[in-house]
């Protein structure tokens, strides 16, 4: 089982790598901005919280975001192995994540970073802006605070898998198949 964490800033990529790692793989993608994006769809208590810190271009809440996490795995028993996308964002999270895991018999294999400068990001994020509908993905402010959180408090976790020996950097600036070979070749060393 593969239980991968890819990893990177907003507009790194992971969105478009995660659907090709799950049609090569037959990972259980679990994003949480997906998981959110279903609570505020439905209108659930729990999208109502998260979609005042997303609007406000700030992280929800740790326990909101575990619970929903938990909550998919539980779910999604017969998983082959599960890709997070965007989840853990900060140290305590991925504490809490390799607890859950645990609890489960599992454990992440590996997190693998895409790598991309910030110009680029933000070039990435309006574009995707354009098509989106996302009102954080138009908002120059929005979009500033969001890699400053990402800098600030979601990139030390990068360390903690680090310290594990789980971490691998990929170049996530170029043709989206030839960064793909590059996260296939790093999945494939498990």
């Amino acid at each position: 089982m593969h239980n991968i964490v890819l990893f990177g800033p907003p507009g790194a990529g992971k969105g478009t790598q995660s659907e090709k790692l799950i049609q090569k793989y037959g990972l259980t993608h679990l994003s949480t901005g997906d998981l959110f994006r279903k609570h505020l769809g439905e209108g659930t208590e729990l999208g109502n919280l998260a979609k005042k810190y997303m609007n406000e271009g700030r992280l929800v809440p740790d326990e909101v975001v575990i619970g929903m996490v938990e909550e998919k795995i539980e779910s999604t028993k017969d998983a082959v192995g599960f890709i997070f996308d965007g989840f853990p964002r900060t140290t305590a999270q991925a504490e809490a994540l390799d607890a859950m895991l645990e609890k489960h018999g599992m454990e992440i294999s590996g997190m693998i970073a895409l790598d991309v400068e910030e110009d680029i990001l933000r070039e990435r994020i309006k574009e995707r802006g354009k098509t989106s509908g996302r009102v954080d993905d138009q908002d120059d402010e929005k979009i500033n605070t969001r890699i400053k959180v990402y800098l600030d408090e979601t990139l030390p976790v990068a360390g903690y898998y680090e310290k594990q020996g789980k971490f691998r950097k990929i170049n996530g600036v170029g043709e989206i198949d030839f960064i793909f070979d590059s996260i296939s070749k790093v999945i494939d060393s498990y």
